[in-house]
C-alpha cells in the first residue's frame, strides 16, 4: 500500500510539474528586423508592392529583407525606398516618408539594407550619361573620357565618408542590431556589354564594372568601419548580369519599365540567400 501511495504520489507530482510548466512557458516574441536602403533594397520593378507603402518607394513584397524575414519569421519594419540616398537616414526623403532612422530603437536585432548607390548622383550619372554617349561612338569609351576621374572622386569622397557616418548612425539608433548591408550585384559583365539591351559603348562596359567595384569597395570598407557584417555578391552574381540570357539574368535591361538596371525575382532571391549565409554564419 505504501508502494502504491508512492507510486501515485509521484505520477501526480509529475502531472503537476508538467501542467506548471505548460502554463509558465511562453513562446518567445519574434527579432524585430528593419529593412533600410535604395531600390536595390526595396525591390523596384517588383510586383506587388507592400500594401499602404508609399507609392514613389516602389516596395516589393518579394524585396529580399520581406524575404529575409519570411524565412526567419521575424518582424519585419520595412522602410527601404527607391532613390534613397545615405542622407535619407536622417532626412525625409519625400513629403510622408520620414528619415528611415526613425524605424530603429534598441529593441531591434537586425538590421537589412542596400545603400549608397545614388550618393553623389554616381548611379544616375553613370548610367544616363554612358546610354547616352553609347551611340556617339558605340565601340569606343566616350563616357569613361567624359567621367572617369569624377565619378571615381565622387565615391571616394562622398559616397564612403557618407556611408560611414550613415552606419555609424544605424549602430547608434539601434546598439542591439546586426547590421547587415550588401553590396550591389554586377549589372554589367567585365568587358563585353550587349548594345541591344543597354546602349552602352564597348569601351564604356569595362570602365562601368570598375566603377561598380570602386562603389561595393566603399560599401565593404564603410561596413567594417562600423562593424557590420558585408554582404559581398560579386562571385555568385557573376553571369547573372543584364546582359545574361532571359532565364539567367538578375538585372533587368532598358526597356523593363521602372525595373530597368534593377534586381528582378531572381535577383531580390539571390540577395536574400547571401544575406542569410552571412546571418547564418
Amino acid at each position: 500500500m505504501t508502494r502504491r501511495r508512492a507510486a501515485a504520489a509521484a505520477l501526480i507530482a509529475l502531472l503537476l510539474a508538467l501542467v506548471n510548466s505548460g502554463c509558465t512557458h511562453t513562446q518567445a516574441p519574434p527579432h524585430r528586423h528593419v529593412h533600410l536602403g535604395d531600390s536595390y533594397a526595396s525591390g523596384m520593378g517588383l510586383s506587388p508592392v507592400v500594401p499602404d507603402s508609399p507609392f514613389l518607394c516602389m516596395r516589393g513584397q518579394d524585396n529580399y529583407g520581406q524575404l529575409v524575414a519570411r524565412h526567419y519569421r521575424w518582424d519585419l519594419t520595412d522602410v527601404s525606398c527607391a532613390g534613397a540616398r545615405t542622407g535619407n537616414l536622417t532626412d525625409e526623403q519625400y513629403f510622408g516618408v520620414a528619415p528611415q532612422l526613425d524605424a530603429l530603437d534598441d529593441q531591434v536585432a537586425v538590421v537589412t539594407l542596400t545603400l549608397g548607390g545614388n550618393d553623389a548622383d554616381v548611379f544616375a550619372l553613370a548610367t544616363g550619361e554612358c546610354r547616352r554617349l553609347g551611340p556617339t561612338d558605340p565601340d569606343g569609351a566616350p563616357c569613361a573620357a567624359a567621367l572617369r576621374s569624377e565619378l571615381f572622386d565622387r565615391i571616394d569622397h562622398q559616397t564612403r565618408p557618407a556611408l560611414v557616418r550613415g552606419l555609424a548612425q544605424i549602430a547608434e539608433r539601434a546598439p542591439r542590431a546586426r547590421i547587415v548591408i550588401t553590396g550591389y550585384p554586377w549589372i554589367l559583365p567585365a568587358t563585353t556589354g550587349c548594345f541591344d539591351q543597354v546602349s552602352i559603348a564597348a569601351g564604356d562596359v569595362p570602365f562601368l564594372r570598375g566603377l561598380q567595384r570602386r562603389l561595393n569597395g566603399a560599401v565593404r570598407a564603410a561596413a567594417g568601419s562600423a562593424g557590420a557584417r558585408y554582404v559581398d555578391l560579386a562571385q555568385v552574381s557573376a553571369g547573372h548580369d543584364v546582359c545574361a540570357g532571359s532565364q539567367q539574368r538578375w538585372i533587368e535591361p532598358t526597356g523593363a519599365g521602372p525595373g530597368a538596371l534593377h534586381p528582378n525575382a531572381r535577383g531580390q532571391r539571390a540577395m536574400a540567400d547571401a544575406v542569410q549565409a552571412v546571418i547564418d554564419r
